[in-house]
C-alpha cells in the first residue's frame, strides 16, 4: 500500500467519522424526516475525497448505523433505520457523496476564484436533486403501504420531504463551497493533497 493510499483512506476514515458525529444531531419533523448535518458531512466527503473515497465513507457510516452503532439521525441505528420514512435519504446519501466527487473532481478542482466554487456548489446541487428523488420515492412508496394516501402523493411528499429542507441545504452546501477550498490548500501544504484514483 503506497504513502498516499494510506492518507487517503485516513482521511476516508476521518470522513467516516464525521458523518457519524455530526449525523445523529437532528430536528424531527412530523412527516418523519429528520433535519440534520448529514448531507453537509456526505457532500464534504465526497467534495475532499472524490467520488470513489467520499462513497466509501459514506458506506462505512452506514454500514456502522446497520450493525446497531447510534449514527443515524436522533441517535438512531440497526437494520430497522432502513424500513423508516427517512430510510430512502440514508441511501441516497451514497449518491450525494459520489456526484458531489465526481462532478467537482473532475470539473471544478483545478479551477481558481469563482468558478471553482461554482462547480462545486452545481456538484453539490446535482447529488442533491438524486438524493431528494431516491429518498422523497421511497418516502411516498412506504406511505402508499401504510394507507396515508396524503403523504403518498407527490404534493404531500414533497411538503414533507423537500420543501422544508431547501433552505437548511443551501446553506449546507454554501458552508462547503467555503470550507473545501481552504481545506484542500491546508493538506496541499502539509503534503496529504487527496489524489484519485
Amino acid at each position: 500500500m503506497t504513502n498516499t493510499t494510506t492518507k487517503t483512506l485516513t482521511l476516508t476514515a476521518l470522513c467516516a467519522a464525521l458523518l457519524c458525529v455530526l449525523s445523529p444531531m437532528s430536528i424531527p419533523l412530523p412527516g418523519g424526516v429528520p433535519i440534520s448535518l448529514a448531507t453537509l458531512a456526505a457532500a464534504f466527503a465526497g467534495a475532499l475525497l472524490g467520488a470513489k473515497y467520499g462513497t466509501l465513507s459514506v458506506l462505512i457510516y452506514l454500514l456502522l448505523g446497520a450493525f446497531g452503532l447510534p449514527v443515524f439521525a436522533g441517535y438512531s441505528g440497526g437494520f430497522g433505520s432502513f424500513v423508516k420514512p427517512s430510510s430512502g435519504y440514508l441511501i441516497g446519501y451514497l449518491f450525494l457523496a459520489f456526484l458531489t466527487g465526481l462532478i467537482y473532481h473532475r470539473f471544478g478542482r483545478e479551477q481558481k476564484g469563482s468558478q471553482k466554487y461554482l462547480l462545486l456548489f452545481v456538484a453539490q446541487l446535482a447529488g442533491e436533486v438524486i438524493l431528494y428523488i431516491f429518498g422523497t420515492a421511497w418516502f411516498m412508496y412506504l406511505m402508499g403501504a401504510q394507507g396515508n394516501a396524503a403523504m403518498a402523493t407527490l404534493g404531500g411528499a414533497l411538503g414533507a420531504c423537500v420543501i422544508p429542507f431547501l433552505p437548511g441545504d443551501c446553506a449546507k452546501m454554501i458552508a462547503v463551497c467555503i470550507v473545501i477550498p481552504v481545506l484542500e490548500r491546508a493538506l496541499n501544504a502539509a503534503g496529504l493533497a487527496v489524489k484519485v484514483a
